[in-house]
This record gives C-alpha cells, structure tokens and sequence, in this order.
C-alpha cells in the first residue's frame, strides 16, 4: 500500500465498511489525502447487497420513478443489487414496469459516453439513475447526465458509494458514505493541494479501477 494499510471501519450496518488508506494521493481530477477502497463492495456480493439497501434507503419515500440504472466506475454487482431491491414489493408503486435494465456507457475520445443502437432502448424515454463509485470533483456524472439527456434519457438521481457533494449538475447526490465520516478529508484541485504546497511526494495514482504506487 502507498503509505498505510488499508483501515476496515465497521458501520452499524451488517457487511457494511467503509476502507481508506490515508496519504497523498492524485486522480485524474483532483488531488486527496484519503484514497477509498470500494473494490470488495465492487465485488463481493455480500457487501454489494449491503451497499445497495443503504441506497434504496434513501429513496424509499420518494416519488422516484427508476427504469435504468447506469453504472459507472465497474458498479455492475452494486447495481443489480440496487435494481433488485428496488423491484421488490414496496417499490411497485414508484417502479411500474416491475422490471429495471442495468446499463454501462462505453467510453470514447477519453470522457465521452456513449451508447450503441442495442442499448439505446434501454436510455432514450426511460428514467435513468447514474450509479457512481464517488463524487468529488463530479466530473464524470457530469458527463454521464449530459449523455443520459443526448440519447433522450430523463435523469431522475444520482447515487454514490462515497460523495463529497449533496448535489451535482442540479441532481441530488444520495451517498452511502461522505466527509462525515472523514472529518479531516479533502479533495482540491492540484494547485490547491496544501501537501503538495508542503512539499509532500505523491504515494500513489488513483481512479474508480483502483491504486498505482509511485
């Protein structure tokens, strides 16, 4: 690990943590003292189930019609999880169709999202929630709406595993985890970063696929 191990922190919910390693770090975006390890919700089913009831909290009593998840960052297994507890019976009433597709944009020219002929069924007319490993900078969201719209998708919500905004591009941003459980977070622009002012090598390079050490 670039500086630290990884720390497990245990939430009050059964096979939900929260893993940070802190130092310093720099995305394609931004630079953070903390890096967010989301890899086993990413990929364990236990913890992706954990992770997508919290989220399906947070819309239980809205009036949020859902027909497409679109997954960002690899968040397929958190997704389908999602989409599963949102069909369930309590759900019929804001989920009419009973049913809801999982989708995953390709990506194209570096940042540019975009849906082949076959999947744009499954955009164009329907309300789609984007599905995100985190917002900071909320580049990427940012993009995934703007596609959403272009293919004729409506966008209803964003949803996070980690988030340091409440709202991103005029959507509300519903997150599992935020700066409150790291009070001494931050994620700035790199000429903004105060370790890079100090002096203060970079331990590794991150995004949504993970971690390489300098």
């Amino acid at each position: 690990m670039p500086s630290k191990d990884i720390i497990k922190i245990k939430t009050n919910v059964d096979n939900l943590y929260l893993r940070v390693a802190k130092g310093h770090f720099a995305s394609p975006h931004a630079h953070s003292n903390y890096y967010i390890d989301v890899a086993a919700q990413k990929s364990r089913l236990s913890e992706a189930k954990a992770v997508a009831r919290e989220l399906c909290s947070r819309y239980n009593y809205l009036n949020t019609i859902v027909d497409t998840v679109l997954c960002l960052d690899g968040t397929e297994v958190v997704g389908t999880c999602l989409a599963n507890e949102l069909t369930k019976h309590s759900f019929m009433n804001i989920n009419a169709h009973q049913t809801i597709y999982i989708v995953t944009p390709e990506t194209a020219n570096g940042s540019q999202l975009i849906f082949r002929d076959n999947i744009l069924p499954m955009i164009k007319g329907k309300h789609v929630l984007v599905l995100a490993v985190s917002v900071a900078s909320g580049e990427t969201v940012k993009n995934a709406i703007e596609a959403i719209k272009y293919y004729g998708g409506i966008p209803v919500g964003i949803a996070a595993m980690f988030s340091t905004k409440d709202e991103c591009d005029g959507f509300k941003v519903n997150s599992v985890f935020n700066p409150s459980d790291l009070p001494d977070y931050f994620s700035v622009p790199s000429h903004e970063c105060p370790l890079c002012k100090e002096g203060k090598k970079i331990d590794a390079l991150i995004n949504s696929h993970g971690f390489s050490k300098l």
